[in-house]
């Protein structure tokens, strides 16, 4: 899984199906252009823009606003990670989409089988609102988080994945990586 930036370009259909499979709510954000779900992981942005849909029909970029307000601008899923989770929801039958409107925006809108999935995975879909509302990792404007900070961690999340997941770490890598986060928690400490 090296190549975290080609595989937008061949098989994009293939390869968001074969995902769908198997990365659900695990953090892996490798998704199309390495933007994934760095704050949701890969299956969850699903949740989240489905528990905001069930809320209210909405157009795309409605949900990407929606989510980018929650997080109070600290970020903002990209168009890229948005769409093609719709459209892969909309070919599960989870969501439908009205007609489309005089400038082309489709709106989607929950189905029960789409109410059903959201159901079973309660507690996920609760879990991935709460951390966007500031829960568990407080990406939310509330606690005195800064912008720059958050953007820093989700920045440092995603280079610790995309290294995770090339080949494994020899024992003297592995050490080294331990090391780095170490060193950098003992200096947080300080400030």
């Amino acid at each position: 899984m090296r190549h975290s930036h080609s595989h937008h370009s061949h098989g994009h259909h293939h390869a968001r199906m074969a995902r769908s499979e198997h990365e659900d709510g695990l953090g892996g954000g490798r998704g199309p252009r390495g933007g994934g779900g760095r704050i949701f992981g890969h299956g969850g942005l699903r949740f989240v823009l489905l528990q905001l849909i069930a809320d209210k029909p909405s157009h795309g970029y409605e949900l990407i606003k929606s989510i980018e307000d929650r997080l109070g601008g600290a970020y903002s899923p990209s168009p890229g990670t948005v769409y093609p989770t719709l459209t892969l929801m909309e070919e599960l039958g989870y969501l439908t989409v009205e007609e489309a409107d005089a400038g082309g925006r489709k709106r989607y809108r929950i189905t029960d089988t789409g109410q059903a999935f959201l159901a079973e995975n309660r507690a996920t879909a609760d879990a991935m609102l709460t951390r966007m509302n500031g829960g568990v990792d407080g990406a939310g404007p509330r606690a005195g988080r800064p912008p720059q900070v958050m953007r820093a961690i989700e920045n440092l999340k995603l280079a610790m994945r995309m290294r995770l997941a090339r080949e494994a770490l020899t024992p003297a890598q592995a050490n080294a990586f331990a090391a780095v986060l170490d060193h950098a928690a003992q200096q947080l400490e300080q400030i």
